[in-house]
């Protein structure tokens, strides 16, 4: 399940100091900042800012989150590399939480279940800050997750569900229905979709991807 939130995007921007005009200022008085914009995997210390944006998101429309906080806290400890967070001066603003998969469509069991070492990731959730939305920084982030999959060892496929109305979305994505899903949820209908990781991406898994 996914949120209505989900290009290139800004990479990691390097730390740099202020220095007043006409002089040098002292190495022990350099002011540091945060990278203006960093994404990166997700860890268990990030379960709580994580949990609290998607309970904002989720709760609102459809009363329940995708995850619990036990299950954030899983995933981030089975399968951080299948994570991805996107940081603005240190603050989590979007992420998007993944795990392992091993059979060709999605069953209950994938909510809870991290496979290790398959060709398929399940794409949980993707959620965005709601001071962020309406900026495309789902879209963003979307695009640069799935570039950064091309780099895991031995994915093929990323699968998801989400219901009707986003189906348009992750199409523009690259995303492709598989037709109605067997996860179910009380009230909630929601259809598959499959994006392919193919192509000449996994040549550049030997060169510093």
């Amino acid at each position: 399940m996914t949120s209505h939130q989900v290009s290139r995007s800004p990479f990691l921007k390097p730390f740099y100091t202020r220095t007043p005009v006409g002089g040098v200022i002292p190495r022990t008085q350099r002011r540091h900042t945060l990278p203006a914009s960093e994404f990166r995997n997700l860890t268990p210390q990030d379960a709580i800012s994580v949990f609290e944006i998607e309970r904002e998101a989720f709760v609102s429309v459809s009363g329940e989150c995708p995850l619990t906080l036990d299950e954030v806290l899983n995933f981030l400890s089975q399968c951080p590399e299948l994570s991805l967070g996107w940081f603005e001066e240190g603050q989590l603003v979007a992420f998007i939480i993944g795990s392992g998969w091993g059979k060709e469509r999605l069953e209950q069991e994938a909510m809870t279940q991290h496979i290790p070492e398959t060709s398929a990731v399940h794409i949980h959730v993707l959620s965005v800050h709601r001071h962020a939305r309406q900026q495309g920084k789902g879209s963003i982030l979307l695009w640069r997750y799935l570039q950064y999959l091309r780099c895991v060892p031995g994915l093929r496929r990323a699968l998801l569900v989400c219901e009707e109305f986003l189906v348009p979305f992750y199409q523009k994505a690259g995303f492709k229905e598989k037709g109605p899903s067997a996860i179910t949820v009380p009230n909630l209908i929601f259809q598959e979709m499959e994006y392919h990781i193919g192509g000449a991406a996994y040549a550049r898994r030997n060169s510093g991807c």
